[in-house]
């Protein structure tokens, strides 16, 4: 896909999650942006978490549901396979409403997108990653012809890049056995790398009811707006816009732009819609981004932290996509499902990074060193304590033979990890299911893997993807491959016009 030099974003209004009325204003964007699907077409909404528990976490279904009719309503006949229908189904949409538009033998693949992230059993599509562009395989399934991209992503803060809109939404394209590959103080890079496997020939952002301060766990904001747009750099830019915020300095989208995929220069962006940028950016008055530092995050509550610099010095002096984001929305995720989270946790310290202060640990209070890169001498407890740093540099792991750790592995070891006063977690990062468990262990609070409410999906889920995995290895099918961008149609990548000038 060349890149638009003359972008266009469209801003509707849209107060209510009515799929006619949503399938109305999509199909007028996408006759706009003269779109019209052919061939394969994917379409991948925003499910890092969903359901009643996390309500303004993911792309809504009935947003789904009246983007996948407005697809069918300008790709006629042309239209031989929408994949993202069982995904939306899974996360809420009415069965019989959702459209069936020729889905066939990756069926399976489409239930394996919808798998609960609360765990490590997400099978998402169709590429992964390695810091390194030029790196990149690409999932087996990919080199069958993408021809054509949509993306619903959701309109929401993220506490470790500012802002989840489209390109941030990459992260999704990955399974979780590459998806922690530089989900660190690398993250952004990470997001601008995978521009390079796939780009969307549309984005329709679910903005009715925005998420602002968090990810996992955010707070509704009235956005009342679907924004539409053709472009990944200038749409982000806009949504930027419209927040209040520079996208220059969002890094992940200013790295997306330097590395062709378009201009944060609003001026070169044609907006068009029912909604000026102005009134847009009245509705958005007040939004809060992410961004809070661990340390000041639990002031005031039975836990403190301590965090020291990433280890490779040009990154900062802080790890903004790793291990402390992480604990930040674990602890969220726990509030969630244990209303007394903050009352039961007992007094706790949790270190990250090279950190060189004091700790102030009485008698009885554990330590957590959380992740590799985590490293302190000192007295605690009036005994020494060396914690060495077990970074390995991302150029030594080799994304085709990466394995990535089985969430019901995590869940039998995690109480083992935490024995005596001073704990060491390991991992770059730890991940959000790994704390929530050794949190769990730690306040005796109620474990979210355990909730009847859920059990019974989750295991299914995985099951299910557990017993395709399985057979593909019977069947002798690669999990990855190399892949020549030309293999994706419309949606392989083709730099020049759009970049930055």
């Amino acid at each position: 896909m060349k890149i638009p030099a003359e972008p266009k974003v469209i801003l509707r209004s849209c107060r209510d999650y009515d799929p006619e009325r949503i399938r109305t204003i999509v199909r007028e964007g996408l006759e706009e942006l003269g779109l019209r699907p052919s061939g394969r077409t994917l379409v991948k909404p925003n499910l890092v978490a969903s359901g009643p528990l996390f309500p303004y976490a993911y792309t809504r279904p009935e947003f789904g549901e009246g983007v996948l009719r407005a697809l069918r309503d300008v790709g006629g006949s042309a239209m031989t396979e929408l994949r993202g229908r069982r995904a939306l189904r899974h996360h809420g949409a009415d069965p019989g409403r959702v459209p069936r538009v020729g889905l066939g033998r990756d069926a399976e693949e489409d239930r394996r997108q919808a798998l609960l992230l609360r765990g490590d059993a997400a099978g998402r599509d169709p590429a992964v990653a390695s810091r390194a562009a030029a790196r990149l395989p690409v999932h087996a399934r990919a080199g069958r012809a993408r021809r054509l991209l949509r993306q619903l992503p959701k309109f929401k803060a993220h506490p470790w890049t500012t802002v989840t809109f489209s390109c941030k939404a990459y992260i999704g394209i990955q399974d979780d056995r590459h998806r922690l590959i530089d989900h660190d103080h690398r993250l952004n890079e990470k997001i601008a790398d995978l521009q390079h496997i796939i780009q969307p020939q549309f984005i329709a952002i679910d903005a009715i009811t925005a998420g602002e301060g968090r990810m996992l766990t955010p707070t509704p904001f009235p956005l009342g707006m679907i924004i539409m747009g053709n472009s990944q750099v200038a749409f982000d830019s806009v949504c930027c816009q419209i927040i209040g915020v520079d996208p220059a300095t969002v890094d992940h989208i200013r790295l997306a732009s330097e590395h062709g995929f378009g201009s944060t220069d609003i001026a070169r962006v044609k907006i068009t819609g029912d909604v000026t940028l102005d009134e847009a950016r009245a509705r958005a008055k007040g939004f809060k981004v992410g961004l809070v530092r661990v340390e000041k995050y639990f002031e005031g509550t039975s836990i403190t932290a301590y965090a020291g610099p990433p280890p490779t010095p040009e990154a900062g002096d802080y790890c903004w996509g790793g291990c402390p984001g992480a604990i930040e929305e674990a602890i969220e995720i726990l509030r969630v499902f244990d209303k007394d989270t903050d009352r039961k946790m007992p007094r706790l310290h949790v270190v990250f990074g090279a950190y060189q202060g004091g700790i102030d640990a009485r008698p009885g209070e554990k330590v957590v060193f959380i992740g590799d890169c985590a490293a302190w001498k000192g007295m605690i407890h009036g005994k020494p304590v060396a914690i060495e740093n077990l970074y390995r540099d991302r150029s030594t792991l080799d994304p085709h033979t990466i394995e990535g750790q089985d969430v019901f592995a995590k869940l039998a070891s995690a109480r083992k990890k935490l024995a005596g006063d001073v704990v060491r977690l390991e991992g770059c990062p730890v991940s959000v299911a790994e704390q929530v468990l050794a949190l769990v262990h730690l306040g005796g609070l109620k474990n979210p893997y355990y909730d009847r409410e859920s059990m019974l999906t989750f295991g299914r889920a995985y099951l299910g993807w557990k017993a395709r995995v399985a057979l593909n290895r019977l069947q002798r099918k690669r999990y990855q491959q190399n892949g020549a961008f030309l293999e994706r149609g419309q949606a392989a990548p083709e730099l020049g016009t759009g970049g930055p000038r």
